[in-house]
């Protein structure tokens, strides 16, 4: 798998990729996030590419204190062949580069294979309470 940032011509696969990984959710816009993240830091919105098909995202970002990891997806029919891992070595090389000293991410509490894959990458799970306040609505 080749990774690289994204280019306008991989909404569609984007998108579809979100969808079918399960990661969008009916108050979040994907095309708006899409466009808020190429506003700030672009070149931290990471595709994955086997062959000519697009198989894994990670959004990531750096405010100067954390860096975040959002959207790191990969295909069902590609999952297992280590191209999550791969995205979020990816993800640390760029911060890690930036000085970022801590990544944070949200699993949801559910997700017990999602939880799983992030610990088997050295995550632990943080002691606080994610909280957030909606500003636009999609």
């Amino acid at each position: 798998m080749h990774i690289r940032p994204y280019q306008e011509s991989d909404e569609t696969f984007v998108i579809a990729l979100w969808q079918e990984c399960e990661l969008t959710r009916p108050w979040n816009n994907p095309k708006s996030d899409i466009n808020r993240k190429l506003t700030t830091q672009p070149e931290l919105f990471l595709v994955g590419i086997e062959g000519d098909k697009l198989v894994a995202t990670a959004m990531i970002g750096f405010d100067g204190n954390r860096g975040w990891v959002h959207y790191l997806g990969v295909l069902p029919t590609h999952q297992g062949l280590a191209y999550g891992r791969a995205m979020m070595d990816e993800a640390e090389r760029l911060l890690i580069a930036r000085g970022c000293p801590k990544i944070n991410l949200q699993v949801r509490s559910t997700n017990a294979a999602v939880i799983a894959f992030y610990q088997t990458l050295g995550y632990e799970i943080d002691e606080v309470i994610s909280m957030g306040k909606r500003l636009i609505l999609d």
